[in-house]
């Protein structure tokens, strides 16, 4: 599935199943609630914290795409094309950061 596919199934899903968008300040709140529940995740996985009950059950990879999914509506919302707007954070990165990260000590 392409960036550019699921952006049209999710719009599609809202439209028919989900009745209609969020408005965008509550989508931004989703997000923020999935960005927090998949790093109270990633705090248990690969920090020092224990899982609780509740959290032994979850998938790292479910709760990425929550957080996929809402930001996909949120760009849907917007008039945003995440393929091009991905292929120009490319372009920004490679020119901007061509040798940056190369002459970074710290990652030597």
């Amino acid at each position: 599935m392409t960036i550019e596919q699921a952006q049209a199934d999710i719009d599609n899903w809202i439209k028919t199943v989900g009745v209609r968008y969020f408005n965008e300040l509550t989508n931004l709140g989703i997000l923020m609630e999935e960005v927090g529940e998949l790093s109270r995740l990633m705090v248990r996985k690969y920090g020092e914290q224990s899982f609780k009950e509740s959290d032994k059950n979850k998938e790292l990879a479910d709760e990425m795409a929550d957080v996929l999914w809402v930001l996909m509506c949120l760009a849907n919302q917007t008039g945003v094309n995440l393929t091009e707007a991905l292929a120009k954070n490319f372009e920004k990165k490679n020119s901007r950061d061509a040798k940056r990260h190369l002459e970074n000590e710290k990652l030597k």
